[in-house]
């Protein structure tokens, strides 16, 4: 009953899903942007420690709960770990009405054909059970497309769907994330490649294969409708890709039966330093902010 009432939420609910799976390559500059310099910890101990206090501090503040969050994509030490005495994904779900999410990906491999696909997953299947033990809805894996290179465009979306039947046979539901990079010359021209690959890998999707698709916001307004509306997709959401917090919303509140998947943007003038009530403000805005941009 879980998964069921998980998945009617992440399909018809209205609201955003957090994204708080900052790794360890991109855990230094997230730090720095709270208010941490790298001078101020010693070692990897240390510094997953600092970004668990920060992910804390935003997963039990006032307005992060299921009124505007949909869902969180949890780093897999944030998934091990807890939050006010109880598991990450116990306390997301259970005190706030929040489907909880892994990020499975190794990072990326070298750039190849205009495009990086994902490393190997070395224990992958335990990994998934392991989620889906604890009470995870689904995953999230990324590669990165960089120009509009048909073969390269094609390797990242065959690897993803490879993935996603991986994730769909342990009872998860798999968060496609093929971004592209909102710096491309030819971005306009890769998405439009990108959502005829992902079109053709959905129609061959078993019957017990369902998917959610994260997508860099569309150059052309309303590019994926078509995508949202296959009935292989529970959901397409948006990742912010490096905009500011106000273009962002403001480009994704163009694109109907899109929502917000924001990381950066989530987190976007919170710092150390604030006191609880500030925290709080700042974050509820940018709560707020994204949540009207995903209506």
């Amino acid at each position: 009953m879980t998964d069921t009432a998980m998945a009617d939420r992440i399909e018809t609910g209205a609201g955003f899903i957090a994204a708080l799976d900052q790794s360890g390559g991109s855990t230094p500059k997230a730090l720095r942007l709270y208010g941490i310099e790298e001078d101020a910890y010693d070692g990897d101990a240390e510094m997953f420690s600092l970004i668990h206090d920060m992910r804390c501090r935003i997963m039990t503040a006032p307005d992060f709960t299921s009124d505007k969050v949909l869902g969180a994509i949890l780093f897999e030490r944030t998934m091990r770990d807890t939050v006010e005495g109880l598991p990450v994904p116990t306390y997301l779900w259970e005190q706030r009405g929040v489907v909880p999410f892994l990020k499975i990906d190794k990072g990326l491999e070298d750039k190849a054909d205009g495009a990086q696909i994902m490393k190997p997953m070395p224990g992958l299947e335990a990994l998934l059970a392991d989620a889906k033990a604890m009470g995870v809805f689904g995953t999230k894996e990324r590669s990165v497309i960089h120009e509009a290179n048909a073969a390269g465009i094609k390797a990242v979306v065959a690897q993803q769907f490879e993935v996603a039947k991986t994730v769909c046979a342990a009872g998860l539901v798999p968060i496609i994330e093929p971004e592209v990079d909102i710096n491309s010359p030819t971005k306009a021209e890769a998405e439009a490649i990108l959502k005829q690959e992902i079109a053709t890998h959905l129609d061959a999707l078993g019957e017990d294969e369902t998917v959610m698709l994260k997508l860099t916001i569309p150059t052309e307004d309303g590019l994926y409708v078509d995508l949202a509306d296959h009935p292989k997709v529970l959901r397409v959401v948006a990742l912010s890709g490096g905009y500011t917090t106000d273009d962002a919303c403001e480009r994704l509140a163009r694109n109907a039966k899109m929502i917000a998947s924001f990381s950066r943007a989530l987190a976007e003038g919170l710092t150390h330093q604030m006191s609880e009530t500030e925290f709080n403000t700042a974050l509820g805005a940018n709560i707020d902010k994204i949540f009207t941009a995903s209506k």
